[in-house]
């Protein structure tokens, strides 16, 4: 095997999926029938657009939703939109939306959309025009019961409103419940927007809690600041950890005395970028991975721990608030430097716990208090890192196993009791 067959087999998240799968499956003895029908997903649609532009072109635009399982509930995943999304990405992600809900023991499926197409370079309109022709076309296929989407990388609460409307016009009912992560007054839910950077501040706690660490001795770097890194380190901050670096695709900053976060956030929003912050250094792009910290919270995309950089992260916990975030050939490598790993399933279900809080609430047709929506989140978090660790003393594996493990468990268990259709 080539160099660039290795690094191209590295950096594809269907194949580090598989291999956790696999490991995790095998240390669980699972049946080989059952293992059979949860490695792979239910369903694959892919979708060629047609979208009509301002200048009166006429494009088309590939897109993709991949529903991995609906054993336990509605599928239920982000849509993102991108110009190197791949299916095997959206499968990847969709089988870890599977896991990721069971390991916090929702009850949803996983699934996953997107839409190759370069979101910065199109207008409103024809991002509602796209938006709008995708759903119409998954009309059969989402639904409060059946799939439930959310927003993801370059989606948000105004695309979660059209695809909501194209469904409702199609149904003929206005239907909130179609998709979560809505503005609030189209039903969305208190809390959302913060989820899963509140759902890692909570795993962190637990962590450092875990391995004697003081919170104003913590220093943490982030990677990424979107909507996940940034309400990370703000949370983290006010609880009194030290947030001495962010790193963002235009490059880093650093300040070993800690960054003032909402300092940094407003000027973020105002500047449309970091680099220029005062109190702090500029870093290159990617080099505060490998700097020295207590925390390392990976929350930008995919592949960004690898076999490449794996040996010199120097952090104690790595709490993972992307999805796919370390290459499953790099896990051996963390587990060998003996850190202390908060596996994505896990780090990042913040995110689809509210939403299954939004969904529940839009069924009802009653609104929870914020301080409801973070309370039971707070239990949720906390109880389901207390299984992952417990489940890993216990089978002597590490976090990511054994949340695989736990997740895997619990699904095999579900088709079990329901049996195969035939």
């Amino acid at each position: 095997m080539g160099v660039a067959t290795i690094v191209e087999t590295e950096s594809n998240p269907w194949v580090s999926q598989a291999a956790r799968f696999d490991l995790a499956a095998r240390k669980l003895n699972l049946d080989e029938g059952l293992w059979k029908v949860l490695r792979y997903p239910n369903r694959e649609i892919t979708l060629h657009i047609p979208v009509q532009m301002d200048d009166g072109r006429l494009e088309i635009f590939t897109g993709y939703r991949v529903q991995h399982s609906i054993a336990r509930g509605p599928g239920k995943g982000g849509i993102r939109y991108a110009p190197d999304v791949t299916l095997d990405e959206v499968r990847a992600l969709a089988t870890w939306m599977t896991w990721k809900c069971a390991v916090v023991n929702i009850p949803f499926g996983g699934a996953k959309g997107g839409i190759i197409c370069d979101p910065r370079i199109m207008s409103l309109g024809e991002l509602e025009r796209m938006t709008r022709r995708y759903t119409a076309e998954l009309v059969d296929f989402i639904g409060p019961e059946r799939d439930v989407p959310a927003p993801d990388v370059n989606t948000n609460e105004q695309v979660m409103a059209w695809i909501m409307d194209t469904y409702s016009m199609h149904v003929r009912q206005t239907v909130p419940a179609v998709v979560t992560g809505k503005p609030l007054d189209l039903g969305g839910s208190r809390g959302r927007r913060e989820a899963t950077g509140r759902g890692c501040m909570l795993v962190c706690d637990q962590a450092t809690k875990k391995l004697g660490l003081r919170r104003e001795d913590t220093r943490v770097i982030v990677q990424g600041f979107g909507n996940v890194g940034s309400h990370a380190a703000l949370l983290l901050a006010r609880e009194g950890y030290k947030i001495v670096g962010v790193d963002e695709f235009d490059g880093g900053l650093y300040n070993p005395g800690g960054l003032a976060i909402p300092e940094l956030i407003a000027w973020r929003a105002k500047n449309g970028a970091l680099q220029g912050f005062p109190g702090a250094e500029a870093r290159p792009k990617g080099e505060l991975l490998t700097a020295p910290c207590d925390i390392l919270l990976p929350a930008a995309t995919e592949n960004q721990i690898t076999t490449h950089n794996a040996e010199r992260i120097q952090a104690r916990i790595v709490c993972e608030g992307a999805n796919g975030p370390t290459t499953a050939a790099a896990d051996e490598i963390l587990q060998q430097k003996q850190i202390f790993v908060i596996p994505d399933i896990l780090a990042n279900a913040g995110g689809v716990t509210v939403s299954y809080f939004e969904w529940v609430q839009d069924r009802q047709g009653y609104f929870w208090k914020e301080d409801d929506v973070n309370s039971q989140l707070r239990h949720i978090m906390e109880s389901s890192f207390q299984d992952v660790v417990a489940y890993a003393e216990r089978h002597q594996v590490n976090n990511r196993i054994a949340a695989y493990m736990l997740a895997i468990d619990r699904v095999a268990f579900a088709i079990q009791l329901r049996g195969i259709y035939a």
